[in-house]
């Protein structure tokens, strides 16, 4: 059985990432892109699903983990009576083909070590044919091929590869995995010490553009490594997690497939990496959503592949048990929906570009004229809504709000940049919208914002309205909808989306699901901006302390059974970490300002 989602480490060669367990065993790594197949898949099955496992082969009585100083080169010593080893995993920024490294070194006495690697195909259901050829153990089947290489002899036992052999104080014993097609000749073999200095040298040489220097600067670099090891960089694509299926509530049915590119996620990605100092990361994503988005805006996607792929259909992979006995989902059913608020999170992305310097001259305006035309069109139709509800379109007042910010951002593309388009027309949908947000979708009574037209639900996404420059974080509004969550929607300190009452069938699905650890960084920038500043900071050193050993988090956090859930390591939470960790720096340096206030975070 899998491991508790905080026990794994990720190591990634930013095309595809693998996840490292607190045992010395690798049960997930998809090849050779993010949301290829896996070839080990013991994370949503069984060791027969595949894994590939490096550890003491008698009882450890201790286990510590760490990454190399600002690199994804981790590293995992285990204590044994016989001694201490160290396990160094990583992967070589991508050449010829994906490589996994993998040294055993001895750090004190004489330690008897043990490694299992079990290959599996397309996501555990392939058995390959292994032979031996010159220097390499190789593993065929269909298109895929791996190679094996190690001077430690090994045996087959069982469908699978051992080894038996001892490491001694000092000694370095490597072992290296590459996949390549199975048509194309053998890659060629590559010096995992070598590649060991190349790899720390890589990631060391990427985060040294940082800016960032405030009091969180670790968390705020793992954030950005981990963002960095989602990234496709052929094509400039982040994905949301590297994996899928990994559940939103043990033993339930929320759990999807999280290895392709949100439009969601633009806005906020672009502007944490444009203010950490990372602008050619900026300039990539923006490149990617641009190639994306490109054609009819009646058909633009809520997601789509690492390349810019629209089919991402969704299938059970019933050969699985999944994690926690979940269902195992492969592709995404969700990118055919119809999400509103992507229009407006793209269209803000692309300004706060422009602000930033990237491109103002480019085709992109008049793509985003057309993306427009949509929403003047569209913005009063219901919509599946930002948590891509399973259960009917509504009015979803996040959606209508992110309508607001598409036609706010494009009168400001007008007056600030001097571009052509009806910019008076596009005031009077603004103004249009904001009325009718107001009117339709406030509850004076209660004194909060609802989830959708007409409701009584609370929605967390409903915290965004001051964080884009709806309305300024100290309007009642936005504090009656602040307390109205407090009271409603936190528990034991973390914010769950929304409200999930017997019969109101919102979402189609069956309730109960952990905080959503995003809308719980929104809270402490809405904290933060109201000037409650010593409660923004609890609320964030809360999410901090949720990290695991080596800095990373999931989707949601489980309060009952006090354990991430959702896929991981996720985006969606590293990218709002790096914005509160810049939200509290700056609150600190230069105390709450009236016009931040006013403007939103992504308004600076």
């Amino acid at each position: 059985m899998a491991l508790p989602i905080e026990d794994y480490a990720v190591i990634a060669d930013t095309q595809t990432a693998a996840l490292v367990g607190r045992n010395g065993s690798i049960d997930w790594l998809c090849v050779p892109r993010f949301d290829s197949g896996a070839i080990f898949a013991a994370l949503l099955g069984s060791d027969s699903n595949g894994h590939w496992t490096l550890a003491p082969a008698g009882e450890v009585t201790a286990v510590r983990r760490r990454y190399r100083h600002e690199t994804l080169v981790l590293e995992t010593e285990f204590d044994t009576a016989e001694g201490t080893v160290r396990l160094i995993d990583f992967m070589p920024p991508r050449g010829e083909a994906p490589d996994v490294v993998r040294i055993v070194e001895g750090v004190r006495g004489n330690v008897p070590m043990v490694m299992h690697l079990r290959l599996r195909f397309d996501y555990g259901h392939v058995v390959p044919w292994v032979y031996r050829e010159q220097d390499a153990l190789v593993a065929v089947a269909g298109p895929d091929a791996a190679w094996l290489r190690t001077r430690v002899p090994t045996r087959g036992e069982n469908l699978a590869t051992r080894a038996d052999f001892t490491v001694s104080t000092g000694e370095r014993v490597p072992f290296v995995l590459t996949w390549r097609a199975s048509h194309l000749p053998p890659p060629e073999p590559i010096d995992p010490i070598e590649e060991l200095g190349v790899t720390e040298g890589y990631w060391r040489g990427w985060v040294s553009a940082c800016t960032y220097e405030g009091e969180w600067r670790d968390a705020v670099v793992r954030s950005l490594l981990t963002l960095k090891a989602l990234t496709y960089a052929p094509t400039g694509g982040i994905v949301a997690a590297a994996t899928t299926s990994l559940p939103e509530k043990l033993g339930g049915v929320r759990n999807w497939d999280y290895r392709f590119c949100w439009l969601r996620d633009a806005t906020i990605t672009l502007q944490s990496l444009l203010y950490s100092g990372f602008q050619s990361e900026a300039t990539a994503w923006r490149k990617w959503l641009l190639r994306a988005i490109a054609g009819n805006p009646a058909e633009l996607q809520i997601m789509y592949g690492v390349a810019g792929e629209r089919r991402l259909d969704e299938y059970i992979a019933d050969w699985l048990t999944g994690y926690d006995g979940n269902p195992v989902r492969i592709g995404n059913a969700a990118a055919e929906q119809f999400q509103l608020d992507v229009y407006g999170e793209v269209m803000d992305a692309l300004h706060q570009g422009r602000r930033a310097g990237l491109k103002a001259d480019d085709p992109a305006w008049g793509l985003q004229v057309k993306l427009m035309e949509f929403v003047e069109e569209h913005w009063r139709d219901p919509d599946e809504g930002i948590w891509e509800v399973r259960g009917g379109p509504k009015q979803f007042v996040h959606s209508k709000l992110m309508a607001w910010v598409a036609a706010d951002r494009a009168v400001k593309a007008v007056e600030e940049f001097d571009l052509d388009g009806p910019a008076d027309r596009w005031r009077r949908l603004r103004d249009e919208i904001r009325a009718e947000i107001l009117d339709q979708g406030y509850d004076a009574e209660r004194r909060t914002f609802t989830q959708f037209y007409g409701s009584t639900e609370l929605d967390a996404a409903l915290l965004m309205v001051p964080l884009v420059g709806f309305l300024p974080a100290t309007d009642e509004r936005v504090v009656g909808t602040v307390a109205a969550i407090e009271e409603h929607l936190l528990k034991d300190g973390f914010v769950q989306r929304y409200t999930q009452h017997p019969g109101t069938d919102v979402d189609g699905l069956p309730p109960g699901e952990g905080a959503f650890l995003a809308c719980t960084f929104w809270l402490a920038d809405n904290y933060a901006l109201m000037g409650r500043h010593a409660e923004a900071r609890e609320t964030f050193e809360r999410l901090l302390a949720l990290r695991n050993d080596v800095g990373l988090l999931s989707e949601e956090y489980d309060t009952e059974a006090r354990r991430l859930v959702g896929n991981f390591p996720q985006a969606f939470s590293h990218v709002p970490l790096i914005d509160t960790a810049r939200t509290l720096t700056t609150a600190h340096a230069h105390g709450p300002t009236e016009s931040r206030a006013k403007e939103g975070l992504r308004e600076p």
